[in-house]
């Protein structure tokens, strides 16, 4: 996974941030994601060569203004790792999850209890959260998924019918720009948020 982040990546930044935004706007007391909140932290989820290039870039940063503090993450990122390695769904040399029928399988029950190495756990808040993946920057809201149904985190939108639900959908990317940009990286497979983070 490489460390380079493409230029444009800040534009996908903006724009995903600006749809979450609007969609926050329009959902108004239904979204009620907040720092201290960490249901989004919880359990192991993929993320592509672009998060991973956002979250090395991020930890450079880190360790220039708060070295103390990105040794906390790496040392966090490392004992994820230590205790998952042994069940991880992939190679586990170089952190990519394996993405056939099975390995997806075996990824769906893999490490649901642990916390993300960049989450502090005495704040309660992400180290890194300029720079989180996008899984991260679209959790809350109302998202189509590949299935065409539309998801949303769970502590969420309480009360609201299907339709206030639909009225309040975020679309993230709508000109598939993450998609061009690892065409542009030439770079395969998905990984976690503690492989980009260990070494």
């Amino acid at each position: 996974m490489p460390c380079r982040r493409p230029a444009r990546d800040r534009e996908l930044v903006q724009i995903v941030d600006a749809a979450l935004e609007d969609a926050a706007r329009r959902a108004g007391d239904w979204l009620v994601c907040r720092p201290g909140c960490t249901q989004c932290c919880v359990g192991a989820f993929a993320i592509n060569a672009l998060d991973v290039a956002r979250l090395r870039d991020g930890l450079a940063q880190l360790k220039r203004s708060d070295p103390d503090r990105a040794g906390q993450v790496q040392l966090r990122a490392r004992a994820y790792l230590h205790r998952v390695t042994p069940q991880f769904p992939g190679d586990p040399e170089s952190g990519i999850l394996d993405e056939s029928d099975q390995g997806e399988a075996r990824f769906l029950d893999f490490a649901d209890e642990e916390v993300c190495p960049a989450l502090d756990p005495e704040s309660g808040t992400c180290d890194l959260y300029q720079f989180r993946p996008m899984t991260c920057r679209v959790f809350g809201p109302p998202v189509r998924n590949e299935g065409g149904g539309l998801g949303v985190c769970e502590l969420c939108f309480h009360g609201a019918s299907n339709e206030d639900i639909a009225a309040c959908e975020m679309k993230p990317d709508p000109e598939h720009l993450e998609d061009s940009l690892l065409i542009e990286l030439g770079e395969n497979g998905t990984t976690l948020v503690a492989f980009a983070l260990a070494r």
